[in-house]
């Protein structure tokens, strides 16, 4: 049926029948608005005043003073801030390396069918839900040379008394124990998210051929849950880098220096020593280290994601 050209007298305006009128141009900006005000005062103005801090030579209770880079070379020659950064790499490297071995194996247990799977699995977790001060308040205590729960036990095998977290050789193999402790539950739920996603005709297959459990978990487990492994990674390699709470409850970077990552150096710095400019500095030099970090696990990421495209 033809359309039949309709004329508006009053407005002059002509359309045809049957066609629909035309819509405005959706505006989002009064939704937009709000967001984009509260993340420049939450994320992006502090950035930007840190920033300013750091190039100006400011102490509490001193008069501020523009100092451009000075603060930035100051760091190079800082030895302290060397052996914190280094602190900070070993700290990190344990944390992640630890959960991911234990997780994995948690996860291959809890995988399999036996009774009472779902209540044990919710006991495993439990560490993950507690607080880090409580956990740090806690494992303190545990760690004592002389009251300690876990000097107690080690004397029945003929070993201790240990001085954990109170000598400089062992105090970050003791937090790292502490984080393993915490964090392995989350390993193990990301494997196991994985470990549900993998289909189960292999399996059969390589049963087929004569392979044995180890062959399986080679061949078969270990690439196809290889991409969780490397989320779990990534999630972990992050928190551990900037791990305050626990070292700082449960040490303060003592003893002596020996404990004293990148973030308990910048906090002493900038709140003990009232150094803000400085410790600004630091805290700009830090994020940029974590965004470096990201960079190359999120890269390493997507390379992996391609080669497993590549291989199907």
């Amino acid at each position: 049926m033809a359309s039949v050209s309709i004329e508006n007298t009053k407005t002059g305006v002509s359309r045809k029948e049957g066609s629909r009128p035309a819509r405005l141009a959706p505006n989002y900006w009064p939704f937009v608005i709000p967001a984009l005000v509260v993340i420049s005062a939450v994320i992006v103005f502090p950035w930007v005043f840190t920033l300013w801090m750091s190039a100006h030579r400011w102490t509490l209770g001193q008069e501020q003073s523009f100092i451009g880079f000075e603060n930035y070379i100051r760091l190079a020659s800082d030895g302290r801030f060397w052996e914190s950064l280094w602190h900070t790499l070993i700290y990190t490297v344990l944390s992640v390396v630890a959960p991911l071995f234990l997780g994995t194996l948690a996860a291959l247990v809890f995988d399999a069918q036996f009774p009472l799977r779902g209540f044990l699995r919710g006991v495993f977790v439990m560490p993950m839900m507690a607080t880090p001060v409580a956990i740090a308040l806690v494992w303190t205590m545990m760690f004592h040379p002389q009251l300690g729960v876990l000097n107690y036990l080690l004397s029945f095998i003929g070993i201790g008394p240990l001085e954990w977290i109170y000598n400089q050789s062992t105090v970050i193999p003791s937090l790292v124990l502490v984080e393993t402790w915490q964090w392995t539950p989350l390993v193990m739920l990301i494997v196991l998210g994985g470990l549900a996603a993998v289909p189960r005709e292999p399996y059969e297959s390589a049963e087929i051929d004569g392979a044995n459990a180890w062959q399986k978990f080679r061949y078969l487990t270990m690439p196809m849950i290889a991409p969780f492994l490397m989320i779990a990674v990534i999630i972990r390699s992050i928190d551990a880098v900037k791990s305050f709470d626990i070292i700082y409850a449960m040490t303060q970077g003592g003893p002596g220096t020996a404990s004293e990552t990148i973030n308990i150096y910048l906090y002493n710095t900038a709140f003990a020593y009232y150094d803000i400019g400085y410790g600004s500095a630091m805290a700009v030099v830090f994020f940029i280290i974590i965004v470096a970090l990201s960079f190359v696990l999120l890269m390493v990421r997507q390379r992996s994601q391609w080669n497993e495209m590549e291989d199907r």
